[in-house]
């Protein structure tokens, strides 16, 4: 029998670590450990030693060259600019009738490539809503021409707003519960304080994370401290506010993927301030971890920690102190189990690749039967 042949396209896979990088990054793992999934990825990264799927690179220019560059129609972001920059290397590097199903998030260019190939007899196309369903559920402006043969949605919302459009399956974010999980802690490799209760917060450090109004409510509970892990345009901001309003309370890092387990187990609490996040990797691993969430009471956090978060308007900063300190007093036993398992039961990759292919499976039959 035949392999599904699938490829995975964005211009960060292998470089960076953001959330829809090391989702594609670990879904790709699960699948291509499949005896009948051959998985391919194409980003603007190197290979890495260990990988059971093929990696290609195509170079790009980095966001970060791009900041502040103009914001025009099409190109309204520094992302939008990287993005125009990996498609010569793309269209170089890939074939489409390599595969069956070729997948991205990254809108407008590289689904648009993907689709061209498509309409040349190449592979049915899946769009991931790993940054949002912007691009699928508008009709306006550029998002007129977006367009493809599968939606994974990985909330309900989105999959609420796009099924009657496109042909969805909902599928949400994962972990690894063998590397993310609860145990011995070291703060002092961290360089973090021991004795004091400590707050996580894992995030893009971008104007939507809010993550200086997250510094502002925590500065709130007394003798809190507040680790920030992520970097991005807002750092500086960031890091300057936490030090005016936290002193030594605040500690900031960027670590390595490989060490972000480690560093979960130094917290007591995972703070999350979006209010419109998809679908955030780090709610998950940091269930994984056992830790209580704070986060903003939405739907689609109700849907994603069920009972086990503290959810509460963040636009409140004075509810998210109250929210902080309630959390920090449910870290019995019980309560880490009650999240272990969650995790495991309804998050973790291997499922989630399951997932994937079944979809992938159903997105190509349905094309097949459209072309007879």
């Amino acid at each position: 029998m035949k392999p599904l042949r699938v490829a995975f396209v964005l211009p960060g896979l292998h470089r960076v670590c953001r959330g829809a990088e090391v989702a594609f990054e670990s879904v790709a793992s699960e699948l291509a450990r499949m005896p009948d999934v051959e998985v391919t990825l194409f980003g603007s990264g190197e290979p890495r030693d260990g990988t059971p799927y093929r990696f290609v690179h195509v170079g790009n220019i980095p966001r970060e060259r791009f900041e502040g560059w103009p914001s025009l129609p099409v190109m309204r972001t520094e992302y939008v600019w990287e993005e125009a920059s990996f498609v010569p290397g793309l269209l170089s590097a890939y074939r489409g009738r390599d595969f069956d199903i070729s997948v991205t998030c990254s809108f407008p260019f590289v689904n648009w490539v993907l689709r061209a190939m498509k309409r040349s007899g190449a592979p049915a196309h899946v769009f991931v809503t790993q940054n949002g369903d912007h691009a699928a559920s508008t009709r306006s402006r550029e998002y007129r021409y977006f367009g493809c043969d599968g939606l994974v949605c990985t909330n309900p919302e989105f999959y609420e707003r796009n099924k009657d459009r496109w042909c969805c399956s909902l599928i949400p974010n994962g972990v690894d519960p063998s590397l993310f999980s609860s145990g011995a802690r070291d703060r002092k490799a961290f360089d973090l304080p021991d004795g004091v209760p400590l707050a996580i917060v894992v995030s893009a450090l971008i104007e939507s994370k809010r993550v200086t109004e997250g510094i502002r409510a925590a500065a709130k509970v007394p003798g809190l401290h507040l680790l920030v892990c992520g970097h991005g345009p807002e750092k500086d901001n960031v890091v300057r506010a936490g030090q005016e309003l936290m002193g030594d309370r605040f500690h900031h890092r960027t670590l390595p993927r490989e060490k972000m387990p480690e560093v979960y187990r130094c917290a007591d609490v995972f703070l999350h301030m979006s209010l419109t996040e998809p679908s955030a990797n780090a709610y998950i691993e940091a269930l994984a971890n056992g830790l209580p969430i704070v986060t903003h009471d939405r739907p689609v956090t109700r849907w994603t920690l069920e009972d086990t978060g503290v959810l509460v308007d963040a636009t409140d900063l004075d509810l998210v102190a109250e929210a902080l300190s309630t959390a920090l007093g449910r870290r019995t036993e019980a309560d880490i189990a009650s999240r272990r398992k969650l995790a495991e039961t309804r998050f973790s990759w291997s499922g989630i690749a399951a997932q994937y292919r079944s979809f992938f499976l159903e997105i190509i039959a349905k094309r097949e039967g459209a072309l007879r």
